[in-house]
């Protein structure tokens, strides 16, 4: 069964209208150098590129859900290799 894309509610054209003046920040802490001492680079693991063959369905199936179809099919591969161990 293919999943219903969802669309947004909001008036995009609106919020591009709002200057950064009216913006409420209250609730969003500022980043002082505290912050920044204690904040930690995490960089993203290194992928390699390869070519491998999938059966059709399989490709359709993860290109149906939408974007990022590759990084899924990584992660499911990542899930079963976690359940092996």
């Amino acid at each position: 069964m293919q999943k219903k894309k969802r669309v947004s509610k909001t008036d995009w054209e609106k919020v591009d209208l709002i200057p950064d003046s009216d913006i409420d920040y209250s609730e969003i802490p500022e980043l002082d150098k505290r912050f920044w001492k204690e904040a930690k680079l995490v960089m993203p693991e290194n992928k390699t590129k390869v070519t491998i063959r999938l059966d059709n369905d399989v490709i359709s199936w993860f290109k149906s859900r939408g974007k990022g179809y590759q990084t899924k099919i990584n992660a499911v591969l990542k899930s079963y290799i976690q359940a092996q161990s």
